[in-house]
């Protein structure tokens, strides 16, 4: 069975009144989610970054990585005065 929208918000008052904050968001967000033009969106599986709920980032295709410098030279700088 489908709620509707005034049903979620007469849930998340009683939540609210009694002191059941997650349940309250919780239906804060299935709100969000079922009011046209929200900017709220459900992320797809496999389409998130690992432990985060931002999209995964590609490199372009036909990207590679830069060469690793040479570890004997790297900040390699002349000794100054006289031997």
């Amino acid at each position: 069975m489908t709620k509707t929208i005034a049903e979620l918000q007469r849930e998340m008052a009683q939540a609210m009144d009694h002191e059941e904050y997650e349940l309250a968001a919780k239906l804060r967000d299935q709100i969000a989610a079922l009011t046209p033009g929200s900017m709220i969106r459900v992320q797809q599986p496999g389409q998130m970054g690992v432990g985060t709920d931002t999209q995964a980032v590609r490199p372009p295709k036909g990207w590679k990585p830069p060469p690793k410098p040479d570890l004997m030279t790297r900040n390699h700088k002349p000794r100054g005065g006289k031997r």
